[in-house]
């Protein structure tokens, strides 16, 4: 796995995790790697210092690098991030790339109501959105840097008109 700091043409930064450079180029290419923030997908690998590893046969020597944020307010809410990732894990069913499919189902309540959590098209989660069955939450993947799009019975729901 290989990790890059990445940028948006409207300038937020962010990073993801890649199988390999090709596999960054390739799903950059296909218009897969996007901003979080702002759905961009005019992505920029940032320069980045590389990791060197120590030689075997010498003491490594204590250097203190840089991390993760040292702002205790960052540390917080990435914390509260991360817990909630775990909630919704905990609590809906993983549907894949069926999550349009099962999504409206739920709504037009063909199915019993239940939380679900699945990867959608962006086409697919405009119309989810604009049929007010769902709300995209983007999350960033442990593995991908894929927006997940999540279902869940708290979701927002416009009201009746």
């Amino acid at each position: 796995m290989i990790r890059y700091d990445l940028q948006c043409d409207k300038g937020h930064e962010f990073d993801g995790w890649f199988a390999s450079s090709d596999a960054f180029d390739e799903q950059q290419k296909r218009g897969l790697v996007e901003c979080a923030r702002c759905g961009s997908v005019k992505i920029e690998k940032q320069l980045m210092a590389p990791g060197i590893p120590a030689k075997s046969n010498r003491k490594s020597e204590s250097v203190a690098l840089h991390s993760g944020p040292t702002d205790p307010r960052m540390t917080e809410m990435m914390q509260v991030i991360r817990d909630f990732r775990k909630h919704v894990d905990a609590t809906s069913e993983d549907v894949g790339s069926q999550f349009a499919e099962e999504a409206r189902k739920i709504h037009y309540k063909e199915v019993e109501d239940r939380g679900i959590r699945g990867q959608a098209t962006r086409e697919e989660a405009i119309e989810l959105i604009e049929e007010g069955i769902m709300m995209p939450i983007s999350m960033r993947c442990r593995r991908s840097s894929r927006t997940v799009c999540v279902r869940v019975r708290w979701a927002f729901q416009p009201a009746a008109r």
